[in-house]
């Protein structure tokens, strides 16, 4: 039916694989929903009464988060009650039958659920259990209650950021060390499915978001602390100098990184001088900050004479590397995100109207799925337990207080 039906069979490339989440918020549930789009069956372990927090969280209608909705589509949800001991063995149950157990609570809380790798090894060998956390499981921080922020803050984003005139740190507005989290997540798991077909067997995969976000920080935001010999005459992230470019009639970002987009860049806002043999290379730009400066501002100053239309077409006459700055909602309707079918629209059962981004990658073989079908709390709990053979208890079950 194509990337955006929402019919099953699953198609993508994670089908046939089975995903019990024990996850919560956004590190967990977003690697798990990007694995619900490839494919995988997920079932969702929720709390009883508010189930996972993130449903609370922001936008919504119908007492559904926008940022639930996206973090947990394709995914069913089951209610269990982990202070009642039969609930536990209800996961367990679960867990025998699953290849991947993904949870993001602080080290230990799992095992004194009675769910921790080795109880669920017992019945899984050959199980890929991910743990996530803030600060990993060892270490004098590894019991520390870790949000989006404090990690943004201890792993480098917040200074990353900040202000180059006063040197105020900068916080991301979103939850951006989550997030990178859930993308090293996703593929350590699925390089964790991999070794196991290749006869490897199951593992324990351990993920921090300290680690996730140093790594991710470090490629190219690091370059003295990488190299030890520099002189220091450089800051250490090369994107560092990057800011806004203002046009008569909004923003813009242009990016000239090689000497053809320097000088591209010169050309399409009549700015001379780009020929100097100080500035010609970028070589000779690094040496010459002097030089290059005012050519820059020069820049700057002749684009607040253009309109952001009359500057697209030069930039595009120069092939310059360049964008407009969009808000969300621009960019829902910017020619090239309509063309490309950016964004996918459905109605849902509980909020109505939706509008999210396709799944990110393009599987040709074995397309991705996105299912508009984010469950209400509990809504699958009936048919998880008919799975197990427990269909005849539900009732019983839901009075005792076991599951809801």
């Amino acid at each position: 039916m194509g990337e955006h039906a929402n019919e099953d069979p699953r198609t993508g490339p994670l089908r046939g694989i089975k995903v019990l989440d024990f996850s919560i918020a956004l590190t967990g549930p977003y690697a798990t929903a990007l694995m619900a789009d490839q494919g995988a069956h997920v079932v969702k372990v929720e709390r009883p009464g508010i189930g996972d927090i993130a449903r609370w969280v922001g936008v919504s209608v119908n007492g559904m988060s926008a940022f639930f909705l996206v973090c947990n589509r394709g995914k069913q949800s089951i209610v269990l009650d982990f202070a009642q001991p039969e609930a536990v063995e209800i996961a367990l149950q679960l867990a025998a039958e699953s290849d991947v157990i993904v949870e993001n609570f602080r080290p230990g809380v799992m095992e004194r659920i009675g769910l921790g790798y080795d109880a669920v090894r017992a019945v899984n060998p050959d199980v890929i259990y991910a743990s996530l956390s803030g600060f990993g499981s060892e270490g004098p921080y590894r019991d520390r209650s870790a949000y989006d922020t404090a990690i943004q803050a201890y792993g480098g984003f917040a200074a990353n950021q900040s202000d180059p005139d006063d040197g105020m740190p900068v916080f991301l507005r979103q939850t951006a060390a989550d997030k990178v989290t859930s993308l090293f997540a996703c593929q350590a798991i699925t390089a964790a499915l991999f070794a196991r077909a290749n006869g490897d067997g199951g593992q324990h995969v351990e993920l921090s978001m300290t680690d996730a976000v140093v790594s991710f920080l470090w490629a190219d935001a690091a370059g003295n602390e990488v190299l030890l010999d520099a002189d220091g005459s450089q800051n250490s992230s090369f994107t560092k100098g990057f800011r806004p470019m203002q046009f008569e009639d909004g923003w813009g970002i242009v990016v000239p990184t090689s000497d053809h987009d320097f000088a591209g860049m010169c050309k399409a806002l009549d700015v001379p001088g780009f020929d100097d043999p100080r500035i010609a290379t970028v070589q000779e730009r690094v040496k010459h900050r002097d030089v290059l400066e005012p050519i820059m501002d020069m820049c700057y100053a002749q684009a607040a004479n253009l309109t952001q239309a009359e500057a697209t077409v030069r930039f595009d006459r120069e092939r310059v590397p360049y964008s407009m700055i969009l808000t969300p909602d621009e960019l829902t309707r910017d020619p090239h995100a309509v063309a490309i079918g950016l964004f996918v629209e459905d109605e849902h059962p509980v909020v109505g109207r939706t509008r999210v981004p396709r799944h990110p990658t393009r599987f040709r073989g074995t397309p991705a799925t996105l299912r508009n079908a984010t469950p209400a709390l509990g809504e699958h709990t009936d048919e998880v337990l008919a799975s197990l053979g427990m269909g005849d208890r539900v009732t019983e079950l839901r009075e005792r207080g076991v599951v809801a």
